[in-house]
Formats: C-alpha cells, structure tokens, sequence
C-alpha cells in the first residue's frame, strides 16, 4: 500500500479548493437566486428535489434542511422517478435538480417530464449550457472549475458547493419566512438540541425539594437543612415566603474559617442577600448559561420575590444540555 508522505498538505489542499470554490460561487450569485427564494415562497406545494449519484445524497441533506427550516420538500430520486416516483410531484410544487454536468442520462430523461407537469424548475448546476440550464426556468450557479482529487474525477468540491449553495436557499428562506427559535423547535423537539430550544426550569424544578429556612434560623439546623436535601443550598425567606438570601455549603466553610463558633449565628448572619434567581419560565439552557458564568451549581426559582423551588446543575446534566 502506498503511504502519503504528507496527508496534512493534502488535507490542506483539498479544504482550500473547496474554500476557494464557495468564495467563487458566492460571487455568482444574482438575481436568479432572489427569483427562485420569490418562487418558493409563493408556491403552496412543496420543493422536490431530485438528482442523482452524489448529486442525489446532496439533494437529500438539502431536502433535510429545508423542512427543519420551515420549508417543506422531499427528496425524489431521478432515476426512480420514471418507475413510478413522478407521481410524488403536484401541479403546485417547485421541481430542484440538482446536476453538475446537467447532461446526464437520467436528468435528460426526467426534465420533459417535469415540463409536461409544467412545475417551476430550478436548476442547481456547474454548467450553464447545460441541457438542464438550458430547459430551466431559474438556474442556480454551482459552479466548479475541477474536483478536489488529483484525477478531477471524484465529486467533492462541486458537491461542497452545492451544499453550501442549498444551505444558503434554506436560510434566505429561513429568514424570509420570518421563522423563529419557538418555530424550529417544534421541528427538533428530540436530543439535546431540541431540549435547548423548549425545555424550561417549569419542567425541571418540581422534581427537587425546596428547602428553605427563616432568617432566625440557627446555623446548626441550616446545614442540616442543606445536608438534608442535597441540592448545596437553602434559600432564606421570610414568613410570606418572601426570598430574602441564599446559603451554600460555600457559605458554610466560609463561615467555618471566619468564626470559632457558630452556636451564636443565624442564616440572616451567613446568608448571602439577593442572590440570583430565576423564573419558573426561563429556557432551562439560560438557567444553564447563568450557572456557567457565575460559577455556581444552583439557583433558586423564583415567582417575583417568591421562591418555588431549586434548579441544580444535575439536574442541566440529566437533560443532556451540557
């Protein structure tokens, strides 16, 4: 087997062909690329997008994209489209081909198909005298000068730039659609992804207990209280359960090396006033955020300036948000 002397400098040299590739296709992009975003938007149907080869699995991760953005579309395989997939297509969709050369067989088959439909067709592709560009109502300028590998052989640069050409539609979409952070998550509501976007401390802080503990209260029952509910704190209230401090285990050993004795002391002595709070309706992830910044493990969930429970750090674990 022959060994590569220096992978890196291939590595290199592939990631900045295609680099250079992008920056080459951004320059490209012009009015066409406005009137396909108008067209999609103002279609009532879905975009299918077709392709094959490399081609194909591109269309599908652009297909993906798409619908995670608030653009519905599915993916039909060119060449399983004249066996029975075409039926998939409706008079009020937009048809996506996806083609780096635009003269392959199976797209030269699909394409007057596609027109007898009479669907909106865009075509994503690297030549513009293509059959594909020339049958086309909007053509999408993917262009390739050569492939990454020394051959010019395996598609890789002309498939990083139609990706980044189809994420760039799902954005331009994304943001003329006007979609929101509540939007996508009702999209990606599995894995710690979409527990970012719609897990709250409502759903998280009635599992722990809340200990709490007047500002009387002497210290000796406070670490019992602490030790007690295992959380590493006890919020301080008043008789209204008005918040009126917090005490961390942090607050005890300070205690401990600022006092000989504590028989004397009380939570209003060793508590820390105004501590940080969070409402019950605050994304979990800026609970999460809030913790990391102030270096702390926990924090009180609070209604105004009544507590109802405690949120830890454990708890972020659990949910798979860190």
């Amino acid at each position: 087997m022959k060994v590569l002397k220096n992978p890196k400098n291939t590595a290199q040299a592939v990631m900045l062909a295609e680099a250079d590739a992008i920056r080459q296709a951004v320059d490209l992009l012009d009015d066409q690329f406005v009137a396909v975003v108008q067209t999609i938007l103002t279609a009532t149907g879905r975009v299918v997008v077709s392709g094959v080869g490399k081609s194909a699995l591109i269309g599908q991760k652009i297909v993906a994209t798409l619908n995670s953005t608030g653009t519905p579309a599915l993916f039909m395989h060119a060449a399983d489209a004249i066996h029975g997939d075409l039926g998939m297509l409706q008079a009020n969709d937009v048809a996506l081909i996806l083609s780096k050369s635009g003269n392959t067989a199976e797209i030269k088959v699909l394409v007057p198909l596609l027109r007898r439909i009479t669907v909106p067709l865009v075509a994503m592709v690297s030549d513009r005298d293509s059959y594909l560009a020339r049958q086309s109502d909007y053509i999408l300028h993917a262009y390739c000068a050569c492939e990454a590998d020394p051959l010019d052989l395996a598609p890789t640069t002309s498939t990083t730039v139609a990706l980044a050409l189809g994420d760039a539609l799902a954005v331009a979409l994304l943001e003329a659609r006007d979609f929101t952070r509540s939007d996508f998550a009702r999209y990606h509501p599995g894995g710690s992804l979409g527990k970012k976007l719609y897990l709250k401390v409502a759903d998280i802080f009635p599992h722990n207990q809340c200990p709490r503990v007047s500002p009387e209260t002497a210290v000796k029952e406070v670490i019992f209280s602490i030790s007690a509910n295992r959380l590493g704190a006890t919020a301080v209230v008043d008789a209204d359960n008005k918040l009126r401090g917090i005490i961390t285990d942090g607050d005890i050993r300070r205690m401990a090396y600022e006092h000989d004795s504590f028989l004397d002391l009380h939570a209003r002595d060793v508590m820390t006033p105004a501590p940080v709070c969070v409402p019950p309706d605050e994304f979990a992830v800026s609970a999460l955020q809030i913790m990391q910044e102030r270096n702390i493990t926990q924090l009180i969930v609070a209604e105004g300036e009544t507590v109802v429970g405690f949120v830890h750090l454990h708890d972020l674990l659990r949910e798979g948000l860190v």
